[in-house]
């Protein structure tokens, strides 16, 4: 019986597969945690990027926000029409 258990010990202990799923997780885990800590900074700016593109697509003139000037928020982007 003690070399039943032996044996059954010691093919656990060469099989890598557990170890394996482990690491594959942890790797996945701190990827997203990479991509939400990315999209949080980024988040602003990306939008902002969107928002220029679909003023110009629309044939407007986009003006930047500026941060500071007009209170304490600033003065806001702004997407002016295109005059007639």
């Amino acid at each position: 019986m003690r070399s039943i258990l032996s044996s059954f010990a010691a093919r656990l202990r060469r099989d890598q597969r557990g170890a394996t799923a482990v690491e594959y997780g942890i790797m996945v885990s701190l990827i997203a945690v990479v991509i939400i800590v990315a999209v949080t900074l980024l988040g602003g700016t990306l939008k902002d990027t969107f928002t220029q593109v679909q003023c110009s697509v629309s044939g407007g003139s986009y003006a930047a926000a500026v941060p500071g000037v007009g209170g304490a928020a600033g003065t806001d982007a702004k997407c002016t029409p295109k005059a007639p």
